[in-house]
């Protein structure tokens, strides 16, 4: 495998083994399952909303009444 790391090596070595578990790695991810696509589904919904606030614009040349 490699060179031997000796008593002390083997024993952090031991000790670090739980930081490599399955539950402790990448949390955020399994944390939020629905995030990435709710940000993506929510970018298009700003993104068509601006565009069409763009297209639909009311006009501002009509007189105002005073």
């Amino acid at each position: 495998m490699g060179k031997a790391l000796g008593p002390t090596g083997e024993f952090f070595r031991r000790r670090d083994e739980w930081r490599k578990h399955p539950m402790l790695t990448n949390q955020f991810r399994h944390a939020t399952p629905g995030l990435g696509i709710a940000v993506v589904a929510f970018g298009i919904y700003v993104a068509g909303e601006i565009a069409y606030n763009k297209i639909y614009a009311p006009s501002h040349t009509s007189p105002r009444s005073h």
